[in-house]
């Protein structure tokens, strides 16, 4: 293995390794948003309420949370480039267990295979995330994180147009109401057909998946290796003495749990209020994102800072938010105004404001990264599994949206969750990230 410091790494090409981390990226986001289609669907199959289906959600985010400090103790032994490796053949080991879950149309085991995809995950995002911010200059790290934010939510665009052609064609009007309306043999055999068309695109995946990891052995990816201690901090003997992680992690709760609301249930809200593209509206909130990626790109470091960034996505978050509450269910002039001369079809203002979040909060990955990661010296990896663990909002965040909008009998009063977390990051943005001591 060819071992280079930071700064050696810096001054090659980086192109290489940019390219082999776009294409996991865009892994992680085509496994990550087709829970945006699932829960519809396994909602249907499995008859669920909406708060039972927001377990899709919970299942595979816990395990950012469960794994993330033994898949990092796996990366200090294996180093990124094996520990990338080992993350994607868990996934494989992911995709393939979802066959036996759609033939026997069972949540629990769908709920299993989420939670394996997920443990994968965790460790492909804590080798790729610090990659990625110590590839090249540190300023412009947030930069090159939203190229990676590009590619992601690109694939957010795409997976659940690929999941309405391929595993919905046909089926528009296959519904709880629909399966009501069937005597029980019937009704069991119209769930099998529909849960066994999940079939094939995991294995699809699985092959890729494989491809991958031959890709990521056999590159000459080269490995990273963080300076010991960090000058500043050297007298530093734990993760926890570093608030701008602490911090950070939380921080990054807040955001990944508005993120996968924003993201995962536009399809169950639209779907409460009889938006007929149901199925597809994740897409428009990727669409978003990648808008808001694409700005990253374009204005950090040179327009604007990382600081700046993450302060005006906060203040645009949350006023999205005060949209999503208060915004007319019926009306859809915002969405005329957008793209009606597109010809997309039109949601409702309110949902709308919801997709409009993916364009709030696009720079909050990429600017918490490396606030977070600032000094950490050889702490970088414990760091970095913190931060992993934040991901565990997508996970607890999701299930109080649907507490709340059940209790209230909206799902539209859920989105009430999302003003403290963009409030938080705006405190990061503001004073959390600059603390070095408690």
């Amino acid at each position: 293995m060819t071992i280079a410091s930071e700064a050696q790494v810096a001054r090659k090409s980086s192109l290489l390794p940019m390219t082999i981390i776009g294409v996991l990226f865009f892994i992680f986001g085509f496994v990550t948003w087709l829970n945006g289609s699932l829960i519809p669907f396994l909602k249907v199959i499995c008859e669920l309420n909406e708060f039972q289906a927001l377990f899709v959600t919970f299942a595979f985010y816990i395990a950012y949370t469960v794994m993330a400090l033994p898949m990092s103790s796996i990366l200090r032994r294996t180093g990124y480039r094996n520990g990338m490796a080992v993350g994607l053949g868990i996934m494989v080991v992911g995709s393939l267990s979802f066959i036996p879950a759609a033939y026997s149309a069972n949540f629990l085991l769908f709920l299993g295979a989420l939670f394996i995809l997920g443990t994968g995950l965790t460790i492909l995002q804590t080798a790729s995330n610090p990659y990625v911010v110590h590839i090249g200059p540190k300023e412009s790290a947030a930069m090159r994180i939203s190229i990676m934010g590009i590619i992601n939510k690109g694939a957010g665009v795409i997976v659940p147009i690929m999941f309405t052609a391929l595993v919905l064609s046909g089926l528009e009007n296959f519904d709880a109401a629909h399966l009501a309306a069937l005597n029980e043999v019937e009704r069991a055999a119209q769930i099998s057909e529909l849960s066994a068309r999940l079939v094939m695109p995991y294995v699809y995946m699985a092959i890729a998946l494989v491809i991958l990891i031959g890709l990521v052995k056999f590159s000459g990816l080269p490995e990273i290796k963080f300076e010991e201690s960090a000058s500043a901090d050297g007298e530093k003997g734990s993760i926890m003495q570093f608030p701008q992680v602490i911090l950070g992690a939380l921080a990054l709760f807040a955001y990944v749990g508005i993120e996968v609301i924003a993201g995962d249930t536009i399809g169950l809200y639209g779907q409460s209020i009889g938006v007929s593209n149901f199925a597809s509206l994740t897409s428009y909130t990727m669409v978003f994102m990648v808008l808001g990626y694409s700005l990253g790109v374009i204005c950090i470091p040179r327009f604007i800072s990382q600081e700046k960034a993450l302060t005006l996505s906060a203040i645009a978050g949350s006023l999205c938010v005060l949209g999503a509450v208060f915004a007319s269910t019926d009306d859809t002039s915002v969405a005329a105004l957008l793209w009606g001369w597109a010809g997309i079809p039109l949601i409702p203002n309110s949902v709308v404001f919801v997709a409009m979040m993916g364009l709030a909060h696009a720079l909050v990955w990429p600017s918490i990264w490396p606030l977070a990661l600032s000094g950490l010296g050889k702490f970088t990896a414990q760091g970095s599994a913190l931060l992993i663990m934040g991901i565990s909002g997508g996970a607890i965040l999701p299930l109080l949206f649907g507490k709340l909008g059940h209790l209230a009998g909206a799902t539209q009063f859920g989105y009430w969750i999302g003003l403290p977390c963009y409030l938080f990051i705006l405190f990061y943005a503001l004073k959390g990230h600059k603390m070095r001591h408690w």
